[in-house]
């Protein structure tokens, strides 16, 4: 399994920084910050930006958390984009699990499947509780 066990702080040819946003893209504090020197654009929570991927997990001009039902919908757009650029490697980072105040717990479960795509690597953190999922059941 292919996992992010660091801090992403660098980036090689043909990677690509996947950060939770908001869907006013501020991209203020935490990793949609670090995602500014890779590319990521202010005013643009969703999708590829330079080198970097936005999945919105907070509301515009951060209101809140956006339901899980919504962040579903952007983690399947973002596996379909996944799938249709094998050529780009997806490092994804804990979205959702900073600002947005999720668990990991509560957004691995939204990546299942992704975890055997070749070309995303998810945090350790959601690999766990995915591998743990997959032993139940």
């Amino acid at each position: 399994m292919r996992r992010v066990t660091h801090t992403v702080s660098e980036l090689k040819p043909g990677e690509v920084f996947v950060f939770g946003s908001n869907l006013s893209g501020i991209h203020g504090a935490g990793a949609a910050f670090t995602a500014l020197k890779w590319g990521a654009v202010r005013g643009q929570g969703i999708g590829l930006q330079g080198r970097t991927y936005a999945i919105p997990t907070v509301t515009k001009k951060i209101k809140g958390p956006m339901s899980i039902a919504s962040i579903r919908i952007h983690v399947r757009e973002f596996l379909t984009f996944a799938k249709n650029n094998p050529d780009l490697k997806f490092l994804v980072t804990e979205i959702g699990c900073g600002l947005a105040g999720f668990k990991p717990a509560d957004i691995a479960p939204l990546f299942k499947g992704a975890e055997k795509m070749a070309n995303v690597w998810l945090p350790e953190s959601f690999l766990n509780i995915l591998e743990k999922e997959e032993g139940d059941g």
